[in-house]
């Protein structure tokens, strides 16, 4: 699947501006078809999991945008930027389950042990998709890094209306092949029911992990009411950037 600059920016809370930039330093991977730039759906779904989105490009952009919600023009603005996007990972974990306690050695035994939990959530079949959770985790490890991970399929949608996020807390970390080497102790298991939405929900988590306040919280074990409350008071502030520095 084909992106374009507009996609990938709105995928990543990001303006356009930002994503030509980081076209023309090399950070981004993109190529010309024809006259316009285009990005590949698994490019930029590597480069979310391997990529570090340089916290200070973020910040400039929320600094060049901070609002004032008194006014009744911010409102308006609030309005519309709050869409259906806005509260996605909210609305996929309250469809998905919070499981405490996953015990396994390895990340094959993690994998199986939470598919026989999550497959039959989903009416699925617990051997087909732990072997596409495998082929994938095969391609590329799908450690976030700081002990997070996000098991996800290649290929398969949900054949859902709406997306599904299930957070896993293990009893005990384990080796994952992360780029910081270390262990992962919290997993999101990934499954979308659209491309984009996949990439979306996957740059929002990869985002929300990047924060140490954020890391230091999920690593507690929230239970699902608590983590709810979490993710929409973040995806509230991510929605409107400079809300969090409006008192």
């Amino acid at each position: 699947m084909d992106l374009t600059i507009k996609d990938v920016s709105e995928l990543l809370n990001v303006s356009e501006t930002t994503i030509r930039r980081w076209l023309q330093d090399g950070k981004i991977p993109g190529y010309k078809l024809g006259h316009q730039i285009r990005f590949s759906r698994s490019e930029i779904e590597n480069w979310v999991m391997r990529s570090k989105i340089q916290k200070e490009k973020i910040q400039d952009e929320k600094k060049e945008n901070i609002i004032n919600l008194k006014s009744e023009k911010a409102k308006k603005l609030v309005a519309k930027k709050i869409g259906t996007q806005a509260y996605s990972l909210f609305r996929a974990i309250y469809k998905g389950m919070v499981i405490n306690n996953i015990h396994g050695e390895t990340k094959e035994d993690v994998i199986k042990a939470c598919v026989k939990i999550i497959a039959k959530n989903l009416s699925l079949d617990a051997n087909v998709l732990t072997d596409l959770l495998l082929d994938r985790e095969k391609l590329m490890p799908t450690a976030l890094n700081h002990g997070v991970a996000v098991p996800h399929t290649r290929d398969f949608l949900l054949p859902l209306p709406y997306d599904v996020v299930n957070v896993v807390y293990l009893d005990k970390p384990i080796e994952y092949g992360s780029l910081d080497g270390e262990k992962v102790k919290t997993l999101f298991f990934l499954f979308a029911c659209d491309d984009k939405r996949h990439l979306h929900l996957l740059a929002k988590i990869a985002h929300l992990t990047r924060n140490e306040t954020t890391l230091e919280f999920i690593h507690e074990h929230p239970g699902k009411a608590h983590l709810l409350n979490f993710i929409k008071d973040w995806e509230t502030k991510l929605s409107v950037p400079g809300l969090e520095k409006i008192k």
